[in-house]
């Protein structure tokens, strides 16, 4: 079973990642985007070996426009980080394992 939540709407969205009591690593992504699809390995590996310090989910940028729109999403992958309700950090496009741990480290 996957570690990584897959936020559906804005609601959720709020539920899952601003009220969260532990840090959310957050990958904005859409089905067409190759290099979502050559990152998502490496986010469910992270939610796998950073379960106990964070949160990761996925938000489909297609499906949720409104939501990658307020966060300023206009590139993906986009990958974000937030704290107590807030974006702490943003890397954009295809990281290797190496980088995406370091990203996550940084910010937890």
């Amino acid at each position: 079973m996957s570690n990584v939540v897959e936020v559906q709407n804005k609601n959720d969205f709020v539920e899952t990642v601003i009220n969260s009591d532990k840090p959310v690593l957050v990958d904005f992504w859409a089905e067409w985007c190759g290099p979502c699809k050559q990152l998502a390995p490496l986010v469910e590996a992270a939610a796998e070996e950073f379960k106990n310090d964070i949160t990761v989910c996925k938000m489909d940028v297609d499906a949720n426009r409104e939501t990658a729109a307020e966060y300023g999403i206009r590139s993906i992958p986009t990958l974000m980080i937030f704290a107590n309700g807030e974006s702490v950090g943003t890397e954009i496009g295809a990281l290797t394992k190496l980088q995406l741990d370091e990203f996550i480290r940084s910010k937890i």
